[in-house]
C-alpha cells in the first residue's frame, strides 16, 4: 500500500521559484509505487498570523481556517517540505503555517527540497530543529538548488544529480513513513 506524502510549497510570494519545484518534485513522487504524493501549497489556505486563542498541542480551534488546514495535513503520512532560505532561515509564511498544528504532525516523517542562495541549507538546518519539537523524524537526504545554477528565471532546471537526491530523500521518507504508521495507529 502507497504511503500517502504531501509535498508542501512554502512560499507564498508573488514570482516564486517554488512553484517549479514544488511541481518537479510532484511529477518525480507519482512515478513511483510505494507514494500517493499530493500537492499542497500554503498559499491556497490563506492563514492569518497565527491567531488561535490556545496552544495547538490543546487541538481546541476555534477558526474554521484552522479546522481546514488541520483537516488537510491530518491526511498526510509525511511531507517534503519544499522551503525557499529567507534571510539564512525559514519563510515566515511557511513557519506560521507549521505552528497552526502540532500533533498533526507528530510521528511522520518529513524530507526537504531546498533553493536559495546557497541551496537552502540553513533554512533546512532551521527546519529540522522545528521538526524535531514536533515529533517529526527528519530525513537525511535531501535537495538543494542554487538560484544561480540551477533557475532559468523562475523555471527550476534539475540536473541528474538533483534527480538521485530527490529519489533518495523519497526513498528514506517512504520507509520511515511506512515505520512511524504503528505509532500514529494507536
Amino acid at each position: 500500500m502507497a504511503i500517502k506524502i504531501q509535498i508542501i510549497l512554502g512560499s507564498t510570494r508573488p514570482n516564486r521559484r517554488g512553484e517549479s519545484v514544488t511541481q518537479w518534485v510532484y511529477e518525480l513522487a507519482k512515478t513511483r509505487d510505494d507514494i500517493e504524493a499530493e500537492l499542497v501549497d500554503i498559499k491556497d489556505y490563506n492563514l492569518p498570523l497565527l491567531d488561535e486563542p490556545e496552544p495547538a498541542g490543546s487541538k481546541n480551534y476555534v477558526h474554521e481556517h484552522t479546522k481546514h488546514w488541520s483537516a488537510k495535513i491530518n491526511e498526510a503520512d509525511g511531507y517534503v517540505f519544499v522551503t525557499p532560505e529567507y534571510n539564512h532561515s525559514v519563510p515566515s509564511a511557511m513557519k506560521n503555517a507549521v505552528d497552526f498544528l502540532y500533533s498533526e504532525w507528530n510521528n511522520k516523517a518529513v524530507g526537504f527540497v531546498s533553493y536559495g542562495g546557497v541551496g537552502g541549507v540553513r533554512s533546512v538546518e532551521h527546519w529540522r530543529s522545528i521538526a524535531g519539537q514536533l515529533q517529526m523524524a527528519d530525513v537525511r537526504g535531501q535537495v538543494t538548488l542554487m538560484n544561480r545554477d540551477d533557475f532559468d528565471e523562475l523555471q527550476v532546471q534539475p540536473k541528474d544529480h538533483h534527480e538521485r537526491a530527490a529519489h533518495a530523500m523519497l526513498d528514506q521518507l517512504s520507509s520511515w513513513a511506512s515505520a512511524l504508521k504503528p505509532l500514529r495507529n494507536k
